[in-house]
């Protein structure tokens, strides 16, 4: 029997056959249906792995094969990780489209990455069928894979180098790219995370976020599937649910992001929450508040952030945690295959403590943007990939993420960091969620504008709000404007959509 690269649950489920792989909650989807009853879905290796291969020999006869893309529109389900390691099986190319694209935002991504097969699901049924002018759309409900041969594929021929994913990015700052992830860079991103966070093959880990987000997919569940451990497919984030799963499930790990973490402290059950069995707590994708780390912190978990991007692998940092509260606020230093450096604007490295772009090197970067090489080039001009992230690090190596390098301003002639600004408005006790950017000023050029959503119940104006910045922050980091807002716009993966603040 041969097996090439892009087998992963075939190899698994020869290792560790009887082992716990899926646990489905209720409220998942499977099929396009919520599961019946209150009892979790518990798949082991074998049987996922032979679902995976159901859904390889469905694809075939649709005529999938090496390099095509097979692109899905459809929020977290079964199917959508049967398709992830079913396009791994087939070395095709499995494309995830984020479900809150309207027909107009998603036809030119079907366009772009041409797919052989489009599947969606049952709550995008008019999406599909306003974008079928593109590719004929096919229903996961539909799908009956007890049809088609649970036995594996014949092999194809994968390498390293051969694409895995295209993952669009750039959903908070502009029209979306497609960073190509090969089954090299998902590979190296899974064992950095397994060599440099300490996974084990006793973890058990619940997936949160998208999978059309790297979150989803390359946080944890394919560097446990990797080692052997259990990934928890939980259904539509509520706080409550993740609480009593701790406990009911065992998890060991648990990775949100920073919105949810703080949805969680906020529930009523978190006081009485037993974390105990939680080895750490991770949050990423965006900046998390202080309050939210010492609120975990007071009932002694580990509680932590981590950094990374699509393009180079969701997991960059460790932070060990006997100095999570020593460096509070640092990502630490960076994983076990991964080579950082910090640049500034006149191309020379940054001392200790001088903030410049944090740039990526190592086997874990993407294979460029889909059919954009100009894109492609700019990002990745000499081995070094370009952030555009402001970062530095201290004289103990201790790496910082500063913030985004798009969302800096200057105001009279200094650099204002939003994130900085952001951290001291979240100190208030009213305030729930905030997000800072620079407007144009005809005195000073630009300007901060805050824009805030308050706790329930709480109440604060915007004197009260500058005057407490202004006890924080110098005085030119000090936003001039600030609008009250019921909530923040996100996007699906939880972060703050500062683009459509600017208006």
């Amino acid at each position: 029997m041969m097996m090439r690269f892009g087998d992963w649950l075939g190899r698994r489920a020869l290792y560790t056959p009887h082992k716990e792989a899926l646990v489905v909650m209720p409220g998942a989807q499977l099929f396009g249906a919520g599961l019946p009853g209150a009892a979790p879905l518990r798949l082991t290796y074998e049987q996922w792995n032979r679902r995976a291969n159901r859904m390889a020999n469905f694809l075939r006869a649709r005529g999938v094969g090496k390099g095509d893309r097979v692109s899905v529109l459809a929020q977290n389900c079964v199917e959508m990780l049967d398709l992830l390691f079913a396009c791994g099986k087939l070395g095709a190319i499995y494309v995830p489209y984020n479900w809150r694209l309207t027909p107009a935002e998603l036809g030119p991504l079907l366009a772009d990455s041409n797919p052989r097969l489009f599947l969606y699901g049952p709550q995008f049924t008019e999406t599909a069928d306003a974008v079928s002018a593109f590719v004929e759309p096919v229903a996961l409900a539909g799908v009956d894979l007890s049809q088609f041969p649970e036995t594996t594929p014949p092999p194809a021929a994968v390498e390293l180098e051969d694409p895995w994913m295209i993952l669009y990015t750039g959903g908070t700052t502009g029209r979306a790219k497609g960073a190509v992830l090969s089954h090299r860079q998902i590979n190296w991103n899974a064992w950095n995370t397994i060599a440099g966070w300490g996974l084990s093959p006793d973890d058990r880990v619940p997936i949160l976020t998208p999978f059309f987000h790297t979150g989803g997919l390359n946080v944890f569940t394919t560097p446990l599937v990797q080692l052997g451990g259990t990934s928890i497919l939980m259904g539509p984030f509520d706080p409550g649910q993740v609480l009593d799963a701790i406990a009911a499930e065992q998890l060991t790990i648990v990775f949100m992001v920073p919105t949810m973490f703080q949805m969680m402290m906020e529930h009523p059950q978190f006081a009485a929450a037993d974390f105990s069995r939680v080895r750490f707590f991770i949050s990423g994708g965006a900046a998390c508040p202080r309050p939210v780390y010492e609120a975990y912190w007071a009932k002694g978990a580990v509680f932590k952030s981590g950094y990374g991007m699509t393009e180079v692998g969701p997991n960059c940092f460790v932070l060990p945690d006997h100095e999570i509260k020593r460096k509070a606020g640092s990502v630490g230093f960076p994983l076990f295959h991964v080579t950082m450096r910090v640049m500034a604007g006149d191309d020379r490295p940054c001392a200790s403590g001088e903030v410049g772009e944090l740039q990526i090197y190592g086997p874990h970067l993407c294979s460029g943007y889909w059919q954009n090489p100009g894109a492609s080039r700019e990002a990745n001009p000499d081995g070094w990939f370009r952030t555009g992230d402001l970062a530095y690090h201290d004289d103990e190596g201790f790496y910082y993420i500063v913030d985004r390098k798009k969302d800096m301003f200057i105001s009279g002639g200094e650099n204002v960091y939003p994130v900085e600004v952001e951290a001291a408005i979240y100190r208030h006790p009213a305030v729930a969620e905030c997000a800072v950017v620079g407007m144009p000023d005809p005195r000073w050029g630009e300007v901060g504008k805050a824009f805030v959503a308050l706790k329930l119940g709480a109440r604060l104006d915007e004197a009260e709000l500058i005057g407490h910045c202004r006890t924080q922050l110098a005085r030119y980091k000090v936003p001039k404007l600030v609008e009250f807002r019921e909530s923040l716009p996100k996007s699906a993966a939880g972060k703050i959509l500062k683009r459509e603040l600017r208006g």
